[in-house]
């Protein structure tokens, strides 16, 4: 339930729109990496697509709120520097929307939040006090603020597992094959993605490492990313086989995250050199490697 905010609460909790304040919210955070023991989550509203800042199309970025510290507003030039380097490498051709300095009950800066536009879908980010990256922020509909974050039909119901969004290879639209056909001949296709939010298509294929190529509604190539892979053979692998060191960071990273592939490579003795995985945090899909160890090594964002 959101908590109307009282003398008992202490918490100044910020509700936004894009355009405009809303209201103010507060309710139990118990989830996900926090800044003190005694936490409180708050939400910012952002319209759900760049091109559509209608208040009636928003949805709402689950930050973790320690009892006592507050936001305050920010241009983008005032985030650290390390931060602005992280939007530009990880998220080329992002456009900066709002941005937020976290302070403490004693008005010190702990922490800062970025909220971008990436390929018209907005990602939250949480940075610590020098810049560095911490978290993609759970993103949910208005109407899913409490409870499981997600409802069927919703847009962020691919959280119930059932992977609805895969597409059966031999199913893609016949100008997708033709053109990874045409000019990746010697590509292994192993899974395909339908986007819900703009009716395109992620390929997922394999040619001395692994590529993500990402096509339009219509079939019409937009980009081919290299997926940061270790050398070796990859081998298709469950998300039960992943190692606990891999999921709990997966959890703490991109709540409320969608498994989506794995693969674990094999260098020519077999001997186990990483893991790649793709999942899908808040229809933003990401490349996410990870040594034999289980220790995160880096991350990509694909669409």
């Amino acid at each position: 339930m959101i908590t109307r905010i009282g003398s008992a609460t202490r918490t100044y909790l910020l509700l936004l729109t894009v355009i405009s304040v809303l209201a103010y919210s507060c309710k139990k955070e118990n989830s996900g990496p926090t800044l003190t023991s005694q936490t409180s989550s708050s939400t910012i509203a952002v319209a759900a697509s760049e091109n559509n800042s209608a208040a009636g199309d928003s949805i709402y970025v689950v930050q973790p709120c320690p009892r006592g510290y507050s936001r305050d507003s920010i241009t983008e030039s005032q985030l650290p520097a390390a931060a602005m380097a992280y939007l530009s490498s990880n998220y080329s051709g992002y456009t900066f929307n709002k941005g937020f300095v976290v302070v403490n009950g004693s008005r010190q800066t702990v922490a800062y939040v970025a909220i971008i536009y990436y390929n018209d879908k907005p990602v939250a980010l949480l940075f610590d006090l020098t810049g560095t990256f911490l978290k993609v922020l759970e993103q949910r509909d208005k109407g899913d603020i409490d409870g499981k974050g997600w409802h069927e039909g919703g847009r962020f119901c691919d959280r119930d597992g059932l992977q609805k969004d895969t597409v059966a290879l031999n199913s893609l639209p016949g100008s997708i094959l033709t053109y990874l056909a045409t000019n990746y001949s010697t590509d292994t296709l192993l899974k395909a993605f339908e986007n819900r939010q703009d009716s395109g298509f992620v390929v997922i294929s394999k040619n001395d490492g692994l590529f993500a190529t990402v096509f339009g509604a219509n079939g019409t190539f937009v980009k081919r990313v290299a997926v940061p892979t270790p050398p070796g053979a990859c081998v298709s692998i469950s998300e039960s086989a992943l190692p606990a060191s891999i999921v709990n960071y997966l959890a703490e990273t991109y709540p409320n995250y969608v498994f989506e592939k794995a693969f674990a490579v094999y260098n020519g003795s077999n001997v186990l050199q990483g893991y790649m995985l793709a999942v899908n945090a808040n229809n933003t899909r990401y490349a996410v490697r990870f040594d034999g160890s289980g220790n995160f090594v880096a991350a990509k964002a694909i669409w």
